[in-house]
C-alpha cells in the first residue's frame, strides 16, 4: 500500500509541470484551455515540487511526510482552484493525499503513539544512575541455589549493574486463542532505579497497522493501543493495570537484566533445586513470580498470578495465570540471554500462547562499557 501510495502521489506531482509549462509557454498544451499567468506558473511549480519532496520523504524521513505533504497539498489546492476548469478533478487526487497527510502525522508525526514514546524515551536520561556496582560473589550469598546458578550462568558476576535496557523485538501476538495472529515489531525502553518501562509496537492487523504503547512511569502504568494510529481500540490506566504491569517489569529483570536480581527490592523464597518466588515491591505494588530454571542454570519459565488478561472488550481485566516460557540462549553485550520467548495464558478453555517472540536483542546502559547489540 505504501508503494501504491508513493507511485500515485508522485505522478500527481508531475501532472503539475503542466501548468508550469503552460505557464512559460514551454509547450501549448492545448488539454489546458484557461490561460495560467507566471505567477501562478510557480504556483504549479512549487506544488510538484513539494509533492515530490513528500514523496522521498515518506521512504528517507517518514516523521516529516506529513509537513512537506501538507505544504505540497496547499500548493496543489491553490494551482487547481486557479484553473478549475481545467483542474477541478486533481481535488480528488489530493483527497488520497490529505488522508495520507493526516495518517501520518498520527504515525510518524506528533501527534500519534509513537510520538509520545520518543518523548517518554527522551526524559530518560534526567533519571539518576542508580546502583551500577559491579556484582560480587557476596551479592548472591543469600540468594537461592537456583537463582545463583542463574547469575552464574548469564555471567553477571564481576560484571557492573546495568542502569537500563534497551530491547527490540519481533513475533506475533494475538488477542485469544480463537483470534488471528498479527506480526509485529517492537521497540523498549527500561530504566531500573527509579523504575520506568516504556514498550512501543508496531503491529499488523488484517494489513491494517496497529500502534501499541505501554508506558510504566512515576503515575502509574498506562496501555494505549490504535487503529491507524487514530482510532482507539484500548485505553487502560489506573491501579490495577500497574500492578499487572509491575509483573511485567520483574519478568523482564530477569529476563534482560538478570543483576538487578540482587536489588532490595526483590526479595525470595526457595521452592526446590529448579524454582524460587520472587517478591518484588515498587511503592504501594507487591507482586510475586515463580522463577523456573534447567539443569544448566538456564531461566527456562516465569509465571505469575498477579498479571490477569485483557478481556475482549479492552476494559475488563481477568484473573488468569501468566507465564513466560524462554529458549535460545546465546550472548547479548556482557551477558548470556534467552532470545526467544512466549507469553502464555491458562484460559479456563486451556493454556495458550498469545505472544511469540522470534528475536530478542538487549543493548545494556552500561557505566564502563560500550552498549552493543549482537547480531541475529
Amino acid at each position: 500500500m505504501k508503494f501504491a501510495f508513493a507511485a500515485a502521489l508522485a505522478v500527481h506531482a508531475l501532472i503539475h509541470l503542466m501548468g508550469f509549462v503552460k505557464a512559460f509557454g514551454i509547450a501549448p498544451l492545448p488539454q489546458l484551455a484557461l490561460p495560467i499567468t507566471r505567477p501562478m506558473g510557480i504556483v504549479w511549480l512549487a506544488a510538484t515540487l513539494l509533492l515530490l519532496a513528500a514523496d522521498v520523504a515518506l521512504f528517507t524521513t517518514p516523521r516529516w511526510f506529513w509537513a512537506v505533504g501538507g505544504l505540497g497539498l496547499v500548493m496543489s489546492q491553490v494551482a487547481i482552484a486557479g484553473s478549475w476548469a481545467d483542474a477541478k478533478y486533481g481535488i480528488a487526487a489530493n483527497a488520497v493525499v490529505l488522508a495520507g497527510v493526516i495518517f501520518s502525522a498520527f504515525a510518524w508525526g506528533p501527534f500519534g503513539l509513537r510520538a509520545e514514546y520518543q518523548r517518554l524515551v527522551g526524559g530518560l536520561d534526567a533519571l539518576n544512575a542508580g546502583d551500577t556496582r559491579p556484582i560480587t560473589d557476596d551479592d548472591l550469598a543469600s540468594l537461592p541455589a537456583p537463582v545463583q546458578r542463574y547469575l552464574r550462568f548469564a555471567g553477571v558476576v564481576g560484571k557492573p549493574r546495568p542502569r537500563g535496557v534497551h530491547v527490540r523485538l519481533v513475533g506475533r501476538i494475538r488477542g485469544a486463542a480463537d483470534e488471528p495472529w498479527m506480526s509485529f515489531v517492537a521497540d523498549q525502553h527500561t530504566r531500573f532505579d527509579p523504575p520506568r518501562r516504556y514498550f512501543w509496537m508496531d503491529a499488523k492487523r488484517g494489513g491494517l497497522p496497529v500502534d501499541v504503547l505501554h508506558a510504566y512511569g512515576a503515575d502509574g502504568a498506562s496501555m494505549r493501543v490504535r487503529l491507524l494510529s487514530m482510532v482507539p481500540l484500548v485505553d487502560q490506566s489506573g491501579p490495577v493495570l500497574t500492578r499487572a504491569e509491575t509483573v511485567t517489569l520483574l519478568n523482564e529483570m530477569a529476563i534482560y537484566a538478570p543483576s538487578t536480581l540482587v536489588d532490595p527490592s526483590v526479595t525470595w523464597r526457595p521452592i526446590d533445586d529448579r524454582t524460587a518466588e520472587a517478591t518484588f515491591t515498587n511503592g504501594p505494588h507487591t507482586i510475586r513470580g515463580v522463577l523456573v530454571f534447567d539443569d544448566d542454570g538456564a531461566l527456562v519459565d516465569f509465571w505469575s498470578d498477579d498479571r490477569p488478561s485483557l478481556a475482549a472488550d479492552g476494559v475488563t481485566l481477568q484473573q488468569q495465570r501468566w507465564s513466560t516460557p524462554l529458549r535460545d540462549y546465546r550472548q547479548q553485550g556482557p551477558f548470556r540471554l534467552a532470545s526467544r520467548g512466549e507469553g502464555r495464558y491458562a484460559a479456563p478453555s486451556g493454556d495458550y500462547a498469545y505472544l511469540e517472540l522470534d528475536s530478542i536483542e538487549v543493548r545494556h546502559d552500561l557505566p564502563e562499557a560500550e552498549p552493543r547489540v549482537s547480531p541475529r
